[in-house]
C-alpha cells in the first residue's frame, strides 16, 4: 500500500467516525476553556454530538456529568476521543474494548503503536495523531 492510498483509507476511516457515531467520550476532558480537551469537547457538543467527559478530578464539565473512567459511563460509549500522554493509552484502550465501544481517536500529538494494533485487533476503528475537531471541519467543508 503506497503513502497516498494509506492516506485516503485514513480519510474514509475518519469520515466513517464522524458520521456513524454520535456518543463520543472524551477522557481527560478538562473544565479549564483554554485545554484543548475543553474546546474540543465544546466544538463537538455543538455539533449535536453527545459528548461524555471522562476525568476522574471533575464532577461536571460544560454542564455534563463527568465520570472517573469509562466503565463508569452509564450508557453506550461508540468512540473514545483520547486526551492523555502516549504511555497512558493502553489501559485506556483496554477500557474502550471491554465496554464494546466501536472507535478509538487518539488527539493530535498521541501516537501509541502497540494500543492502536490491540484496538484494531479487537475490531475497532482507529485514528492517531489527529484531531477530531479539525477532521469535522475538513468533512464540512467537503
Amino acid at each position: 500500500m503506497t503513502f497516498s492510498t494509506l492516506r485516503i483509507d485514513m480519510g474514509a476511516r475518519e469520515e466513517t467516525i464522524l458520521k456513524k457515531y454520535r456518543t463520543v467520550a472524551v477522557v481527560g476532558a478538562s473544565n479549564n476553556p483554554e485545554r484543548p480537551s475543553h474546546g474540543v469537547a465544546r466544538y463537538l457538543i455543538e455539533q449535536g454530538y453527545n459528548v461524555i467527559p471522562v476525568n476522574p478530578n471533575e464532577k461536571e464539565i460544560l454542564g455534563k456529568t463527568s465520570y472517573p473512567d469509562l466503565s463508569s459511563v452509564p450508557e453506550k460509549v461508540e468512540v473514545v476521543d483520547i486526551f492523555r500522554r502516549p504511555e497512558q493509552v493502553m489501559p485506556i484502550v483496554e477500557e474502550a474494548i471491554k465496554i464494546g465501544a466501536k472507535a478509538v481517536w487518539m488527539q493530535k500529538g498521541i501516537v501509541s503503536e502497540e494500543a492502536a494494533a490491540k484496538a484494531e485487533n479487537a475490531g475497532l476503528l482507529v485514528v492517531m495523531d489527529r484531531c477530531i475537531r479539525e477532521e469535522h471541519q475538513h468533512l464540512l467543508k467537503r
